[in-house]
């Protein structure tokens, strides 16, 4: 009888325990669930649809033929639209990634240091994180036009040639990777900092006393105990250059001759333009959410086995 007692009462405590850690987790779950979970749905379901938003009662189910049309029929438009965003937006990661990951490494191994000023200089590179992308733009686009920019100004006073910036490859790219590297590594910055915190220094004295160079310290020890943070940066960093859309749409038009239209640039018009789609819009929005799921998972397991080994 005192053992049943024992186990109703251990049973009823961690059921409390249990609504207590759900009750701090049920305004997130909600908020989750309503802004995630619930438009991830209900946009799948719209791509298996030729959908009206303004005229409900001729919305057809087309099944996969949204799928098929950006995927496999170039005589659709929407294909064209589909693969040139793509291979934008792949060309865009594929620029930015190495950069945005590099670069604030470089930047915080800086700061460890601890040189003089350290604690300014980490809070001017992360400022910029905490402006609007239409600020980040309109200070950028004075500093990129041809007629009045301050580097063309700048670059006419030395006795160079303007050049565009705005109008031309590669010219076009450039500027958008410089802004978006200004812009957004401020967090990553702090999270190689965060990590290099917890590195035990010790180690890089016995390194140094046994005689290893400063590169191979950073690959051999830096590098391998940085490996959840690398994680987590790779990750956000790959996600947040697949949804690419302020930049290009607001720096460049999406130009010089769709040139850097991203996907996010078809898919936006197409949801609630004049000639909206919102069947083949969320088609296209599905296929980039699976592409970007591939490609962390891939990442994931890559890190993964380079820290085990």
């Amino acid at each position: 009888m005192n053992a049943d007692l024992v186990k109703k009462k251990k049973r009823i405590r961690n059921i409390k325990e249990n609504l207590s850690a759900y009750s701090f987790l049920f305004p997130y779950l909600l908020i989750f669930t309503v802004f995630f979970i619930f438009p991830f749905i209900y946009g799948l379901i719209i791509s298996f649809f030729d959908w009206n938003f303004f005229f409900p009662e001729r919305t057809e189910f087309v099944g996969f033929e949204n799928y098929f049309k950006i995927l496999f029929n170039s005589d659709s438009i929407y294909y064209t639209y589909f693969w040139n965003g793509l291979k934008n937006t792949v060309i865009f990661v594929v620029m930015s990634v190495p950069l945005l990951v590099g670069i604030p490494l470089v930047l915080s191994l800086f700061i460890d240091q601890q040189p003089y000023g350290y604690k300014f200089f980490r809070t001017i590179l992360f400022m910029p994180t905490v402006l609007s992308i239409s600020s980040v733009i309109l200070i950028w686009k004075w500093q990129f036009y041809n007629n009045g920019g301050f580097i063309n100004a700048l670059l006419v006073k030395m006795g160079f040639e303007e050049i565009p910036f705005l109008l031309q490859q590669p010219w076009a790219w450039l500027s958008i990777i410089v802004v978006t590297i200004w812009w957004t590594m401020g967090p990553n910055m702090v999270i190689f900092g965060a990590g290099l915190k917890n590195i035990d220094k010790t180690l890089y004295e016995a390194a140094r006393i046994d005689g290893a160079g400063e590169l191979h310290i950073f690959t051999k020890i830096t590098i391998p105990l940085l490996a959840p943070q690398m994680l987590i940066v790779m990750i956000t960093t790959v996600l947040a250059s697949f949804s690419v859309y302020g930049q290009p749409d607001l720096l460049t038009n999406g130009g010089p001759n769709q040139s850097t239209s991203v996907l996010m640039m078809y898919i936006r018009p197409m949801a609630y333009g004049t000639n909206a789609n919102p069947g083949v819009a969320t088609s296209m929005a599905v296929m980039l959410g699976l592409l970007m799921i591939t490609v962390s998972i891939v990442q994931s397991k890559i890190i993964n086995r380079r820290d085990k080994a």
